[in-house]
């Protein structure tokens, strides 16, 4: 199944627009960000003018229901193209559904058509359903992820 296609689940996966900042603001609410529309806009926007970066939205009967963003890199450290999954999300009532993981094949062939040897994806320690969703789908542990805030 293609990007655009609907499957036969009735999923429908595409490029996230403009015109879709409200359902990524909420959508990345879910997800534990923070944001209203206009922010929501400007993080498309952004996206959409970076060729090494995909914001895919899900729909199930034309509503909102998932998102994956990806971004394309090259790792000095592994001498190779490399993809990172900057953010997954499905709406908790389309949970079960097939929307997860409809959203991880399209990036995943999204990566191996840009030549990625590699995908990653980060999720918080206390995501239970989110590491054991992604060890289903076939990610293993990798590493120890650090980070540090830079602010004033």
């Amino acid at each position: 199944m293609g990007l655009y296609e609907e499957a036969p689940d009735g999923i429908r996966v595409r490029d996230a627009r403009i015109g879709d900042a409200s359902d990524v603001a909420h959508l990345l609410e879910v997800l534990g960000y923070p944001c209203n529309r206009d922010e929501a806009a400007e993080r498309i926007t952004v996206v959409l003018a970076d060729p090494r970066q995909r914001l895919l939205l899900a729909e199930i009967g034309g509503h909102a229901c998932g998102l994956a963003g990806l971004e394309l890199r090259y790792s000095l450290a592994r001498g190779a193209e490399q993809a990172r999954i900057t953010a997954l999300v499905v709406m908790p009532e389309c949970e079960r559904q097939g929307v997860g993981r409809r959203l991880l094949r399209e990036v995943e062939s999204i990566a191996r058509q840009a030549g990625a040897a590699r995908i990653e994806v980060t999720t918080a320690s206390s995501r239970d359903s989110a590491q054991s969703f992604y060890r289903g789908c076939g990610y293993s542990d990798a590493s120890l992820h650090f980070a540090k805030l830079l602010g004033d």
